[in-house]
């Protein structure tokens, strides 16, 4: 496989992954405001700093129709669920020769659709049936890959962007709600820590299996040992660091990439989740997005810089 190929076939799984995952943090904060007591809102610039898009944000006003605006409609905005609609969709055109042609067909008309719509979508009115569409056709759009392309190479490359990019917004997720999700005064924090914690649950589609797995209230110390450590639950970092080890095994030449990857893995099993106050979380968890980073380096590097002359098939 080309190293081209590899590439965009890698870009194409993340894009997919970011427009789904800001889909679902805009439609449980959105939700969020319908639980709080009026006048008690949630902090919409949080989402910007989930996102990483602090520096590209240029508006001074973060009241909600701004922020989503700028999450879901702006074109100039690299983490817009428009434009990574668009950054996947372009990376499909170039390899749609290696993915299936529904696969394509389907991500065709859903970049057309997020066009169309969502410059209504930031409205109270139109938001939840947008971001609904999305999160359905991007899920569709997973379970089409899994269901009709090869398992190849191809397919690899695939499942490590899908799961470095989902590893690498739960730790973003979790890193900024666990803190500031709310205003931050004694009574706040004492009357609804109980539901910012499972809004950071459901941001992540997990306070289902949460409770299924854990057989507990909700509460901080048991919402991050699930997030950081199941082994089962499909967006918690262990699985999806487990996903991306074991895609990287059947590649060649994936040792240094790999102890990249069992590093990270390491430092999720040894930690002591009851021990992190909230400085230890965010510096634990700094580590761990400089590793998720030094992972896509060495991947970049290895497979994609364009140095070798292929990948080879697995």
């Amino acid at each position: 496989m080309l190293a081209r190929v590899a590439e965009n076939i890698y870009w194409m799984a993340r894009y997919l992954e970011r427009a789904e995952n800001i889909a679902r943090l805009i439609s449980v904060t959105a939700n969020l405001t319908l639980d709080l007591p009026k006048g008690l809102k949630p902090i919409w610039s949080q989402l910007i700093a989930i996102t990483g898009a602090e520096a590209m944000y240029s508006s001074n006003d973060y009241d909600e129709r701004a922020v989503l605006k700028f999450l879901i409609s702006e074109p100039s905005s690299q983490v817009s669920i428009l434009s990574c609609l668009a950054s996947a969709r372009e990376n499909a055109r170039t390899i749609r020769d290696v993915i299936p042609r529904e696969v394509w067909e389907t991500m065709n008309s859903l970049y057309l659709y997020a066009k169309e719509q969502a410059p209504q979508a930031p409205s109270k009115r139109g938001r939840f049936t947008f971001l609904d569409e999305v999160i359905r056709q991007c899920q569709m759009l997973t379970g089409m890959l899994a269901g009709t392309m090869n398992h190849d190479a191809g397919y690899i490359f695939l499942r490590i962007g899908r799961y470095l990019e989902r590893a690498d917004m739960t730790s973003r997720i979790v890193d900024i709600r666990s803190s500031n999700l709310l205003p931050s005064t004694t009574a706040t924090v004492a009357t609804y820590e109980n539901l910012q914690w499972m809004s950071v649950l459901r941001s992540l589609s997990g306070y289902q299996m949460y409770r299924r797995a854990m057989q507990l209230r909700v509460q901080r110390t048991e919402v991050l040992r699930f997030l950081f450590q199941s082994d089962v639950f499909p967006r918690s970092l262990s699985f999806s660091i487990n996903s991306v080890n074991n895609a990287v095994g059947f590649l060649p030449n994936h040792e240094k990439a790999q102890l990249i990857v069992h590093r990270v893995k390491r430092q999720l099993d040894n930690a002591h989740i009851d021990k992190l106050k909230q400085a230890e979380l965010q510096m634990f968890v700094d580590q761990l997005q400089i590793g998720f980073a030094q992972i896509h380096d060495e991947l970049q590097l290895a497979y994609f810089s364009g140095l070798g002359s292929a990948v080879a098939a697995a």
